[in-house]
């Protein structure tokens, strides 16, 4: 049996890191093949999460897997959960602010917000649709992964709270 093979991690200012990735329309072989390397690349790179882009495909796919570990000693364990065109459907009113990594922007730790708990849709790997509510720690990595596939990077995101923020005190964003 042929081991799995894993996949450079595109770093801050790879192009298919700012781009929208494209929904997900084959439920194939394929596609199983891709979700093998994805996790096998977020093991050995000892992520909670990974999304498609990551490794270079522009695709609307990607893996949650809260587990404990160095950098999140308080994660909770979970079984990783493959969601292909995930969808954000509402959020908290609640916000709260958490230190983030990203395997795409090694050596950086950022704070930042993110909604207490979601309502989200996705499909499974075989064409299935399935919705729920996650909370805490798995609704901030699914929405880190949601940024990936949609050309944010934990650079941009803190970029855009800023603005924001600027915005919201009367200022002239930059």
């Amino acid at each position: 049996m042929a081991s799995i093979q894993t996949a450079p991690i595109a770093i801050t200012g790879d192009p298919v890191l700012y781009q929208k990735a494209a929904p997900v329309i084959a439920f194939d072989v394929a596609l199983h093949n891709l979700t093998q390397t994805l996790m096998a690349t977020m093991l050995q790179a000892r992520g909670v999460g990974i999304a498609a882009p990551q490794i270079g495909v522009s695709q609307r796919l990607f893996i949650v897997a809260s587990r404990p570990n160095e950098r999140y000693p308080d994660a909770p364990l979970m079984e990783p959960m493959v969601m292909v065109n995930p969808v954000l459907l509402s959020g908290s009113s609640e916000w709260e602010l958490g230190e983030e990594g990203c395997l795409s922007v090694p050596g950086k730790r950022l704070s930042i917000a993110r909604h207490l708990w979601i309502d989200a849709q996705w499909q499974d790997l075989q064409g299935n649709t399935h919705s729920g509510r996650l909370h805490g720690f798995v609704a901030r990595i699914f929405q880190h992964e949601l940024d990936h596939l949609d050309g944010i990077t934990l650079i941009e995101r803190i970029t855009m709270a800023s603005q924001e923020h600027a915005m919201a005190a009367g200022e002239t964003p930059l």
